[in-house]
């Protein structure tokens, strides 16, 4: 009997445990305290948590464990907290008055302490994000929703990410994941004024030191990340076999042309900025080499490559799976690629600005303060082409879009205009 493979199972990303985490505690503030909270993930798939409720001092938390599926992820099992809480003007710093000589002491205390608990206040907003609803929205106006960190989350210190500088590391899509959750249940009850979302990661300063987060500037805490809210497992091979299966069957049906995108950011990017729909593109995760090489194996003539900068510069260094694992070499990729004509101390100057980049967004503004950033791009994605065709034992046309989530295309091969072309019409 042939024997079945193991089914991989899916978690949720620290993202959608927060907003969860989030949600819970709205729900407490407006007197109705959950054990279960469901919520809909950006990709799409409702997901379903239990809660628990933790009291510390003056502070009431509720908690999601985090279930990162059969993904090997450092945060599995980790608990998330999330306590929501009206802003007053004085940050609720307030006592409860006693006798006469109480009330005297205590308005003078009162007074004094006002300048500390403004300081107080305007110090927690400083690091906090704000809401930006959707202008049309029914509840714009209403109340205000603030996202802010306790222990855990880590303090972004470096520019280049995608979170400012002395903001904690709540990505994009998870920091509107959980206003929208808070907003939600505050709608229901037509609430008015500030609102303060905090999250906590008991765990997360120790957890930190097992991922690239200290490295990044990220300091004290992981990061809230997410895409989709799904944490899909990563087993190399289940997930080399599904890449090479699904080239397969493309081949099968009849195709002789393919796009290739490494993950999220470049099946995102062929739909919003190129006008391809999403299900054309064969997703390849980190396995550039391997995919190019089914796909040539697999009798495909053309190839279409889009991803990101910060994979696809590790491919103009040759690097054939760009997972971190292997190595990081992307600032001295990027560096190798500055043009031949430059003096030799300037060069040396400019390589030194950009071994010390964050990512390689930061590189790229370097690049564009300097006026080379397309020279470099071009010999950039001249050097991925020759390799991909190289995988390719040179049996078919491969074509490179490279972009930047800040600066869009940055550079791409002679011929992919008319591949892109051509697919946007199929």
């Amino acid at each position: 009997m042939k024997e079945e493979k193991k089914q991989l199972r899916s978690g949720f990303t620290t993202g959608t445990c927060a907003a969860a985490a989030a949600k819970a505690a709205a729900f407490f503030l407006t007197g109705d305290e959950k054990t279960q909270i469901s919520l809909q993930t950006p990709g799409g798939r409702v997901a379903h948590f239990q809660v628990q409720k933790l009291v510390d001092g003056e502070m009431t938390w509720f908690g999601v464990q985090k279930d990162a599926g059969d993904d090997p992820d450092v945060t599995h099992g980790a608990w998330i907290y999330g306590a929501v809480s009206r802003i007053s003007k004085d940050m609720g710093f307030r006592r409860a008055v006693g006798s006469k000589s109480d009330r005297t002491c205590e308005k003078k205390e009162t007074e004094e302490k006002h300048d500390v608990d403004q300081e107080a206040r305007a110090d927690v907003l400083a690091r906090a994000y704000e809401w930006e609803p959707d202008t049309d929205a029914d509840h714009s106006g209403q109340f205000r929703l603030f996202l802010t960190a306790k222990d855990g989350i880590g303090l972004v210190t470096k520019p280049g990410l995608s979170c400012p500088v002395g903001k904690y590391a709540i990505n994009p899509v998870p920091r509107q994941m959980i206003f929208q959750s808070v907003a939600h249940v505050l709608e229901e009850t037509e609430a008015h004024g500030d609102y303060l979302i905090q999250l906590w990661i008991p765990a997360g300063r120790e957890l930190a030191l097992k991922t690239f987060n200290p490295k990044l500037g990220i300091e004290g805490g992981i990061s809230i990340l997410g895409t989709t809210g799904i944490v899909n497992p990563m087993s190399e091979q289940a997930l080399m076999d599904t890449i090479r299966l699904e080239i397969h069957m493309r081949a099968v049906a009849g195709e002789h042309s393919l796009i290739l995108a490494p993950g999220n950011y470049g099946e995102r990017f062929l739909a919003e900025h190129l006008g391809i729909a999403i299900d054309q593109a064969v997703t390849c995760s980190n396995f550039i080499a391997d995919a190019i090489r089914w796909s040539a194996d697999a009798g495909m003539s053309e190839i279409l490559f889009v991803g990101h900068i910060g994979k696809l510069i590790k491919v103009a260094g040759g690097v054939k799976n760009t997972h971190s694992k292997y190595g990081d070499r992307r600032m001295e990729i990027m560096a190798d690629c500055l043009p031949d004509t430059l003096d030799e101390q300037v060069r040396n100057e400019w390589t030194d600005r950009i071994f010390g980049c964050n990512t390689t967004e930061e590189a790229l503004e370097y690049l564009k303060s300097w006026g080379i950033c397309d020279q470099v791009m071009h010999t950039a994605v001249s050097r991925m082409q020759h390799y991909m065709k190289q995988w390719a034992g040179g049996n078919c046309d491969v074509q490179v879009v490279t972009f930047s989530t800040v600066y869009g295309i940055l550079g791409k091969t002679s011929d992919s205009d008319r591949m892109i072309e051509r697919w946007r019409q199929s």
